[in-house]
């Protein structure tokens, strides 16, 4: 193997010379050597590289993953990896442009470019905002409330996750060079897992150039990230229970290596998000001239186009009422006539070529089986234009719409995917009859709906979500700031039920937990809170003379609590409150109606008690507390009477270093548990308030 430097040129760009992509494996780039896979450009069918893995030692690109990239990684915290990813994304989208030099060798438009390129570098911005938002400045993450597993309470229960201490692999789709690389690499990162990359060969040039910038970046550590540009050889066949697979591509492929001897002896996670016969419907009330009409056809045609109709999540089967069907066609056939492929460098050119001459080939099939079931009402296989370009030597492909009569008796179009610009019209006659169809489909990523009528939008989310991983919910008013169809979004799940593959990519949160090991823990509510740096009710706490509200967060000791002095209620305490906040409800002031209640007799304003108690542990005296930042939980467990003496007491409940802000002090974030009781020890209100301490240094907790 040899060693190389990038080129000045960008790979695929006029004038630059083939070249043969390199992997990035063990801290080095390598050409892989022996027989190699060549690369062409999708607009000229020019010769641009080869790729190949050849002398890869698989085996030690897992172990350097493992030995090297996991500790490091495990050594931050979720705050710290969210940085991290921050920071890499400001980078990345600073050098963009040499990005989207070399994704035009790839066919696309400078509006697919964007999806892949910015909506990639988008996904770990937000991912880095969900870290630093949602998971704690740890290297664990506490999911759920404690258990408790005894009457007496001293023995309990939490569950706590951990990163995998194996390596992902994610094996990615051609058609998002980018965006399926960032949309897997963000949570798997911020959950403190090491990743091996292997992008699709015929567009793997674009990836390579994005991860040549991360490595150039240097701020990931050393193994986090490596990158196999070619076959992975025996890599799953390295891999144990620690580790996981993420999949993108079709459902033959995923099931192949989902059934690898290796993934299925050693039970290795994996996800597959595989490509699916997604639907679009039209609602029965969405007739021509309603905006949802209009935003439909729009919608479907957009699909068709966009990455020349290479999406996973791009419309397939259309569907609407039969009394449309001439309309919607007409719609369709006006809207594509409009379309024009061709070179997306030249002025007027919305649609380009596919990825390659081979899917143009796998196209042709899948709608030659599609043919045999369906008409073809728009588009000419052997006879379309092309701008710009030759089209015999380029991976160009014609839009083309089908339309199936008699959707229940044909198969073809539910089981058949054109990984392409193709699209099959199917009529129906009622809501359960579209309801019947969408769910032909055997599980999709994604289905949508256009329509006015909720009542219609409620029957086919029951009807349909138990087969769609996504549904988009349409109207004249979600339209104006609707992301579309086919865009996946991080904060949300991308996968689907069984065509779909079964998985679960993004989703805030819930992307980062499948990179990692969720953990029950069992013991006394002390040990507990000393392991997971959060008080446990039942926990013991440590009392001071020094008022907690005068310490530094860095003084502050999760456990460290205040029992206040007591408070007896009375009734001009309830009186003059109502006047003071303007709250006449009858259980506070009407004796008559109160005695006829629950209540049985007046009871105290619930917001007086948090008033209340807030007066019995509040230091008034300026100092490390620069603000309250709010309240969570809250319950009233309750009544309060008059006469009723209450008493609070206040612990550390969980401990935020933040950020340090030019305008605004060194400070972090206290979680206080609150919890008020009256005379006879029974709680009426828990809470959890937050309060802005001033910190000393800036050192994590974590």
């Amino acid at each position: 193997m040899t060693t190389t430097e990038s080129l000045r040129r960008p790979f695929g760009a006029p004038g630059a010379e083939p070249r043969r992509l390199e992997s990035y494996v063990q801290g080095q780039w390598v050409a892989g050597s022996g027989k190699s896979a060549e690369l062409f450009h999708a607009v000229t069918g020019d010769r641009i590289g080869e790729t190949s893995t050849g002398g890869i030692d698989f085996k030690g690109v897992v172990e350097y993953a493992k030995r090297t990239g996991g500790p490091a990684l495990r050594r931050m915290t979720f705050h710290e990896r969210a940085r991290m990813l921050k920071a890499m994304a400001q980078q990345l989208m600073a050098r963009k442009d040499e990005f989207y030099v070399v994704s035009a060798a790839t066919g696309a438009t400078k509006s697919d470019s964007w999806v892949d390129i910015e909506g990639g570098i988008g996904t770990l911005f937000a991912y880095a905002s969900r870290g630093r938002r949602e998971m704690p400045d740890q290297r664990f993450y506490i999911d759920g409330p404690v258990e408790m597993l005894s009457k007496g309470g001293s023995f309990v229960g939490r569950h706590i996750c951990v990163p995998l201490e194996g390596v992902a692999v994610h094996i990615n789709a051609f058609n998002f060079p980018v965006w399926g690389m960032l949309e897997k690499l963000a949570p798997t990162l911020l959950a403190g897992m090491p990743a091996i990359v292997k992008p699709a060969t015929v567009t793997a040039y674009l990836t390579e150039a994005v991860f040549r910038a991360m490595i150039e970046s240097g701020l990931f550590p050393e193994g986090a990230i490596q990158l196999l540009c070619g076959r992975t050889g025996d890599l799953l066949d390295h891999l144990d229970c620690q580790s996981a697979v993420a999949f993108t591509g079709s459902a033959a492929t995923g099931k192949m290596l989902k059934s690898s001897r290796a993934i299925l002896d050693n039970n290795v996670r994996f996800n597959m998000e595989a490509d699916s016969l997604n639907y679009c419907m039209l609602g029965p009330d969405a007739a021509p001239g309603t905006p949802e009409f209009d935003l439909f056809v729009k919608e479907v045609v957009r699909e068709m186009t966009t990455k020349a109709g290479q999406k996973c999540t791009a419309i397939r089967r259309t569907l609407v009422p039969e009394l449309l069907v001439t309309a919607v066609m007409d719609a369709l056939t006006k809207r594509l006539q409009g379309v024009t492929v061709g070179d997306p460098s030249v002025d007027g050119v919305r649609m380009g070529p596919l990825a390659g001459r081979g899917q143009v080939n796998e196209v042709r099939k899948s709608v030659d089986s599609i043919a045999r079931a369906a008409q073809l009402v728009y588009g000419n296989l052997d006879d379309f234009n092309v701008v710009g370009a030759d089209r015999e030597r380029g991976a160009f492909f014609p839009p083309l719409l089908f339309y199936s009569k008699d959707p229940f008796a044909a198969t073809e179009p539910h089981d058949i995917e054109a990984f392409g610009p193709v699209n099959t019209v199917m009529p129906y006659r009622n809501v359960d009859d579209a309801i019947e169809l969408a769910k032909k489909g055997k599980g999709s990523l994604v289905g949508s709906l256009f329509t006015a009528d909720d009542r219609v939008a409620r029957d086919v989310v029951m009807g349909t979500a138990a087969y769609h991983g996504r549904l988009l919910l349409i109207n004249r008013e979600s339209a104006k700031e609707s992301t579309g169809h086919g865009s996946p979004l991080p904060h949300l799940v991308h996968g689907g039920p069984g065509r779909a593959g079964g998985g679960e990519e993004m989703g805030g949160v819930r992307g980062v937990l499948h990179y990692m090991q969720r953990t029950a823990l069992q013991g006394s509510p002390t040990t507990l809170m000393h392991v997971t740096s959060e008080y446990v009710p039942g926990a013991e706490r440590t009392y001071d003379r020094v008022h907690p509200f005068r310490k530094y967060f860095d003084e502050l000791a999760v456990g460290d609590a205040l029992r206040t002095a007591r408070r007896t209620v009375t009734e001009a305490d309830i009186v003059n409150f109502a006047g003071v906040s303007g709250d006449f409800f009858y259980a506070h002031m009407d004796d008559i109606a109160a005695h006829d209640s629950m209540f049985e007799r007046r009871v105290a304003h619930g917001y007086f008690v948090l008033s209340a108690a807030a007066g019995l542990f509040v230091d008034p005296a300026p100092g490390p507390v620069l603000a309250n930042y709010g309240l969570e939980t809250l319950r009233f467990v309750k009544p309060v009477y008059p006469g009723d003496t209450i008493q609070a007491t206040l612990t550390v409940k969980q401990k935020t270093a933040k950020e340090k802000k030019d305008d605004q002090p060194l400070h972090g974030v206290v979680a206080w548990d609150v919890e008020v009781k009256n005379q006879d020890g029974d709680a009426v209100a828990v809470y959890t308030i937050l309060t802005l301490v001033q910190r000393r240094s800036d050192a994590s907790p974590g």
